[in-house]
């Protein structure tokens, strides 16, 4: 009697494939878990890679730190409660930044392999160069009689020293000195390399360096010149340009690409001179990450997101060919059909973690097609309802192809082709008497011949 009831009414039985259509989401969340995961695992990879190789390298400066002996009035209260004034002496330094600032790098850029992982490591050059005015200690409040000059500073800001790869030699002025790890100070700076240069009595100073750099991923920069100018080249084709500034010109091809910026202090948000840490630098980087050309995790995790889609159009289908054909589907029948859908973000994140993304989504794609086509077959015993299904899901599949290749695009042909697809069934079911499929039970229950063409009012 339940039977009967289920095969004659249309309403229950949409109303089913409705919820079995929300129950299959559970098992696409299952399925973005585990991109999640595997995307974990490879960023896990590549920054145990990273570690040993060198880190996301970012370069500031050189910077000029001048240290001076000042007092400060502290406030102290004793057991008693009273409160008492007392006069400290303590080191402050006065960082100075640079006149003009010119860097010019060269980027060597290869993949490694960590297991099936590809990380992107990079080998540079750069050479810096560049000039100082010493005016800010004049037309400071400073007493000249408070600098400890034998201790001042010249800095250069990197972010993994493990990176470099030979002695570097700091020209300043006439003299070359060489650099020593480590800072007096980090109000302005992490860590990187410093010289004891003397600066005592200078009005102006230039200087110069060659750096041998590793790293990986990404290569940045402060614009801590009054006017800082920077040009990067590279035998790589997928740059990024990243950070707060894009570049003033910039070419890229196939294989390789040329960026140039210029920023000006008036670009930025601190003087080119102050004490303390009363400014930060580090909100003012730029620069370019390298990107491998396609990222399978992200590919697969937009694919994953139309999945709502795929499961209502094509359990849409087969509830079009129940009606046509008058051959009633079994909820677990959909189920099976369902976890097929399921099953190929699974194929096309495995596949795609081996092979070239397009081509793991032809096959796990084919692989699904025939498949639920096979079925269809088995189930519906006519060949030209098997042959609508195979249509659809080919169709469906291959708009998904599409709609991920035109990512500026993809919202405007995602919403232009639904439209279509309600239209079509809009239009191919006008004539269907609604009311009258649930009512003919003798009809329903009726085996159809093998290959009896679909019914059209």
């Amino acid at each position: 009697m339940i039977t009967r009831f289920f095969k004659n009414s249309t309403g229950l039985r949409m109303i089913i494939i409705a919820f079995l259509t929300l129950v299959m989401l559970v098992p696409v969340s299952f399925v973005e878990s585990l991109i999640d995961e595997r995307q974990a695992r490879r960023d896990e990879a590549t920054k145990e890679v990273s570690e040993k190789w060198g880190g996301a390298q970012t370069i500031t400066g050189p910077i000029i730190s001048i240290p001076y002996k000042t007092f400060v009035r502290q406030q102290t209260t004793d057991d008693n409660g009273a409160t008492k004034t007392e006069v400290n002496e303590i080191t402050e330094y006065l960082h100075i930044l640079p006149e003009q600032l010119r860097i010019k790098t060269t980027l060597s850029p290869e993949v490694r392999y960590r297991g099936i992982y590809e990380v992107i490591l990079y080998r540079s050059q750069i050479a810096i160069e560049g000039s100082f005015l010493l005016n800010a200690v004049r037309e400071s409040n400073i007493s000249p009689e408070s600098i400890l000059w034998q201790d001042a500073n010249v800095s250069l800001g990197i972010t993994d020293l493990k990176g470099i790869k030979e002695i570097v030699k700091i020209r300043f002025n006439d003299a070359e000195y060489l650099a020593d790890p480590g800072l007096n100070n980090n109000l302005v700076l992490e860590q990187g390399i410093s010289i004891k240069a003397p600066l005592k009595g200078l009005d102006k100073a230039t200087f110069s360096l060659t750096l041998d750099l590793n790293g990986s991923s990404e290569l940045m920069f402060i614009p801590v010149g009054r006017e800082s100018s920077v040009q990067v080249e590279s035998n790589w084709g997928n740059p990024s340009f990243a950070g707060t500034y894009l570049p003033e010109k910039r070419e890229v091809t196939g294989q390789k690409f040329t960026a140039t910026w210029k920023i000006l202090h008036l670009n930025r948000n601190y003087p080119q001179s102050w004490s303390g840490n009363a400014y930060t630098v580090r909100e003012s980087a730029f620069g370019v990450k390298l990107k491998l050309a396609i990222d399978e995790y992200q590919k697969t995790m937009r694919t994953a997101k139309y999945a709502i889609m795929f499961l209502a159009l094509t359990f849409l289908a087969f509830f079009m060919a129940e009606i046509l054909t008058r051959r009633v589907i079994h909820p677990i029948q959909y189920v099976l059909i369902g976890l097929g859908l399921v099953i190929f973000y699974t194929l096309l994140l495995s596949f795609s973690e081996q092979i070239n993304f397009n081509r793991a989504y032809i096959v796990s794609s084919a692989a699904i097609i025939l498949l639920i086509t096979g079925y269809t077959r088995s189930v519906l015993s006519n060949w030209t309802a098997t042959g609508i299904i195979f249509g659809i899901l080919t169709i469906l599949y291959g708009f998904l192809f599409i709609i991920l290749q035109l990512q500026d695009y993809a919202l405007l042909l995602g919403s232009c082709g639904l439209f279509v697809i309600l239209g079509l069934v809009m239009y191919i079911t006008r004539n269907i008497d609604w009311f009258a499929i649930g009512g003919k039970s003798d009809d329903t229950d009726a085996e159809p011949p093998s290959d009896t063409p679909i019914a059209q009012k």
